[in-house]
């Protein structure tokens, strides 16, 4: 939204300064520092950042994401973890937030890069948007998509495009994104805070998310070719240093949300969940002493989704861990999508044979990545070789990626709940003392589309379901 209202200030003092000109003094008249366009490049920074902003918020990504995907167990304030959610989160913060500030001034951004005929930026403008619309359409199903950003043209009443159209949507954007970034164009390296304005981690971070949507709706449509090409032919993650993720800043308000919620904020009810904890300490993963901090007895204990008056005696602020320090730093990144996650997915996909590939070497290489990002290399030969841990080629195997991908999106706290609806790994049972008793499936409409959109709210309802947080998205039917 900032630099929405920045691009209609400069349109603005533009116009003014062309009206103000006379016949035949237009060059005396020009002013270099005040252009009558907002260069592309610098509505980039703010869409990366809001993005990760509330992917990471804890009334997002911590209440209805890693305490849904049970990574995070609350000890205070818990209706979220017992799935009532806030209605003015998902409207402002997700639902607004994405469409605004994210998809609209990322749509601006490639306008812009079109007339400057950058190839790279519009291509960089268009991973932006299908990055979004991914998360809208896994958190909601249908959503607006083909109509959603056509205000200019005068639709204020947006249909709802079925979440397999969204799909493919999204999917074409990525395909175009890819056929852009060749370098061609430029990327402004002060404004790309994710690659420095290197094209070729934009290109990576396109196929590698078109690989991750694809096996997203792998159970509704044949993906395989689609996917073996993505193999064959494109450019992904081939490490830790590609994947995307946006690197927070030292202090508040540019510092990681949960630094600022949690440790600058002083909001501590937010604790490791047992499941975690207990799955964990079953393989006997190092990885647990970073994900937690011992509790007042010097020992690592997790406390169950749930229940609804805490504290108490069995659960409070001192009793239960806190999320580990390494999770809590000021500068701890915010991630699109990891290289560990890409591995898991290519060791389901190789398991399934969806692609080509040995599914243990995916697989393997996948807890790698997540070791070396958590400091515990060391651990990884001993791990791998648990025969509770080792890959299998039956059809336990699927479990062992699940959950091993489960456990590597620590605080990516959205992923790690959509990745469980899709996989169903591990095995969770919903919240204690809760509202439902599953846990939640998506997230409701916000009011305002049931207000003020409501033809087009009724007809996505009527053709979805219920607008129930346990209504099932496509790709989970």
């Amino acid at each position: 939204m900032k630099y929405s209202i920045i691009y209609l200030v400069f349109l603005m003092v533009g116009l003014l300064a062309v009206g103000s000109c006379d016949k035949g003094f237009t060059e005396l008249n020009e002013n270099p520092n005040d252009p009558l366009a907002v260069p592309s490049n610098l509505i980039l920074p703010n869409t990366i950042r809001i993005s990760q902003n509330i992917m990471y918020s804890t009334f997002v990504g911590g209440d209805m994401g890693s305490c849904w995907g049970q990574h995070f167990a609350k000890v205070q304030y818990n209706d979220e973890a017992r799935y009532i959610p806030r209605p003015n989160v998902i409207e402002s913060t997700v639902w607004n937030g994405l469409y605004v500030s994210v998809i609209a001034d990322a749509l601006k951004m490639g306008e812009l890069a079109l007339a400057e005929e950058n190839n790279d930026m519009q291509g960089v403008a268009l991973v932006m948007q299908a990055y979004a619309f991914s998360v809208l359409t896994d958190m909601f199903g249908d959503i607006p998509f083909s109509e959603a950003l056509g205000g200019e043209e005068g639709i204020f009443t947006p249909k709802y495009d079925s979440q397999s159209d969204v799909y493919a949507g999204i999917l074409s954007m990525l395909d175009e994104a890819n056929t852009l970034l060749d370098g061609t164009g430029s990327i402004d390296a002060t404004s790309d805070i994710l690659y420095g304005g290197d094209y070729t981690g934009w290109k990576k971070m396109a196929n590698s998310l078109k690989f991750r949507a694809l096996m997203r709706i792998s159970a509704k449509q044949d993906v395989s070719a689609q996917l073996q090409d993505i193999v064959n032919n494109r450019m992904v993650f081939t490490s830790n240093a590609d994947e995307a993720k946006l690197v927070y800043l030292s202090a508040e308000p540019n510092a990681n949300p949960l630094f600022e919620t949690i440790v600058f904020g002083t909001r501590g009810e937010w604790k490791i969940n047992s499941a975690l904890v207990s799955i964990m300490e079953g393989y006997g993963d190092p990885r647990l002493a970073v994900y937690a901090q011992p509790n007042e007895d010097g020992v690592i204990r997790g406390k169950p989704s749930g229940l609804q008056n805490v504290p108490n005696n069995d659960y409070n602020y001192t009793n239960v861990s806190p999320i580990g320090t390494k999770y809590l730093a000021a500068e701890a990144p915010g991630y699109f999508m990891s290289y560990a996650e890409l591995q898991f997915l290519m060791a389901e996909a190789a398991h399934k044979g969806y692609i080509s590939g040995n599914a243990e070497s995916y697989y393997n290489e996948g807890i790698r990545a997540s070791f070396m990002e958590n400091g515990v290399s060391a651990d990884f030969d001993a791990y791998i070789a648990n025969p509770l841990v080792a890959y299998v080629s039956t059809a336990d195997g699927l479990r062992r990626i699940g959950e091993q991908k489960w456990l590597s999106l620590f605080t990516q706290g959205v992923e790690t709940w959509t990745e469980w609806r899709r996989t169903g790994y591990p095995a969770l049972t919903p919240a204690l003392e809760a509202e439902l008793n599953e846990i939640p499936s998506r997230y409701t409409y916000p009011n305002g589309e049931a207000a003020l959109n409501t033809a087009s709210y009724n007809a996505a309802v009527q053709s979805q379901g219920a607008d129930l947080l346990t209504t099932k998205v496509w790709w989970m039917q």
